[in-house]
C-alpha cells in the first residue's frame, strides 16, 4: 500500500431480524409445580381443621350460594353457622358450659343452670330458687343477674343456624296478684321476657319459632309441685332435622302457647280455679 493510496476501507453490514426463539415451556412448568404446590398447602390445612371448618367448606362448594341448611360463609365468619345435628350437641353443650364458667360472678349459680340433651334438643334450664334469682318474686320482670347470664348464652345460640324454642314454667304455689293473672300469664310472660333479650342480641328473624308457657303443667318435681326448682325457663337448641318437621299437634294439649299467655281451653279448664304460682 502506497501513501497516496490511504487507509483501507472496512464496510460493516449488520443483519436484520429478531433473535432466535428461546422457547416458553419453562412457564408452563413453573406455573403447574406453583399449583401443585397450593394444592398441597391447602389440603394440609384441611387436615389441621376442626370438623366444623371441613364441613363449612364441603357445603360451599355444594351451594355456594349460602341457601342451603350449611352455609359455607356468612356475617358471622366460616363455620359460624355450621348446623348443630344430635352428634354435635354435646360438643354445644360444653362450649356453653364453658362460656357460663369464664364469667366468676355465675360460679355460684352452677346448681341453677342445668344443660341436657333430648330428644327434641340441646335443653338450657335456668332453675329459680326460693327466693328468685332470674326473676323478681311473682313477676316477669328479669333479675340483672337473669338478665346478664341470657345475654351471655344468648351471645353463643344467635350464631347457630339451629332454630330456639323457649318455655316458661311456674310451681303451683297460690299467687297474691290479681285474680285475672294466672300461671299461663307468668309462664309464657317470662318467656317472652327471655325472647326479648334474645333477639336483642343478634338472633336471626324467625329463628326464635315458639314460646310456650306451660305454667304449673310440667312439674320438674312432681312430688313437690311447690318447689322453687319447677320455677324455671328453658331456651331449647332444636335438631336441625327437626326444624324441617311440622310440630307435634299433642303439644297444644298440654297447655303450649306463643305469644300468649293462655292455654287452650281444655288444657285450662282444671286450673281455672288456680291462682298463680310465683
Amino acid at each position: 500500500m502506497t501513501p497516496s493510496q490511504g487507509p483501507p476501507i472496512v464496510i460493516v453490514k449488520k443483519k436484520s431480524g429478531h433473535g432466535g426463539h428461546h422457547g416458553g415451556a419453562w412457564k408452563v412448568a413453573y406455573a403447574d409445580f406453583v399449583t401443585a404446590m397450593m394444592a398441597l398447602f391447602i389440603v394440609l390445612w384441611l387436615l389441621n381443621s376442626s370438623e366444623q371448618v371441613r364441613k363449612a367448606i364441603s357445603a360451599y362448594f355444594q351451594d355456594p350460594s349460602g341457601t342451603g341448611k350449611l352455609s359455607g360463609s356468612a356475617s358471622a365468619g366460616t363455620g359460624e353457622t355450621v348446623s348443630v345435628s344430635k352428634d354435635d350437641m354435646q360438643d354445644l353443650k360444653q362450649k356453653l358450659e364453658e362460656a357460663v364458667k369464664k364469667r366468676p360472678e355465675f360460679e355460684k349459680l352452677k346448681d341453677y343452670i342445668q344443660l341436657s340433651v333430648t330428644g327434641e334438643g340441646l335443653r338450657v334450664e335456668l332453675l329459680e330458687s326460693e327466693k328468685g334469682i332470674f326473676f323478681q318474686s311473682g313477676s316477669a320482670t328479669p333479675s340483672p343477674v337473669g338478665e346478664e347470664l341470657i345475654s351471655r348464652l344468648a351471645e353463643q345460640l344467635v350464631k347457630l343456624p339451629n332454630n330456639l324454642l323457649i318455655e316458661g314454667h311456674t310451681d303451683a304455689r297460690p299467687y297474691s296478684g290479681k285474680t285475672e293473672y294466672s300461671n299461663w300469664e307468668l309462664s309464657t310472660d317470662r318467656a317472652n321476657a327471655a325472647r326479648r333479650i334474645i333477639e336483642a342480641h343478634g338472633a336471626r328473624p324467625n329463628q326464635i319459632v315458639q314460646v310456650r308457657g306451660f305454667a304449673d303443667q310440667n312439674l320438674r318435681n312432681r312430688d313437690n309441685p311447690e318447689d322453687a326448682s319447677n320455677r324455671r325457663i328453658s331456651v331449647i337448641v332444636r335438631y336441625q332435622s327437626a326444624d324441617a318437621e311440622p310440630d307435634k299437634p299433642e303439644a297444644s294439649a298440654r297447655g303450649e302457647s306463643k305469644e300468649s299467655g293462655k292455654a287452650p281451653e281444655k288444657a285450662k279448664a282444671p286450673e281455672a280455679e288456680k291462682n298463680a304460682g310465683k
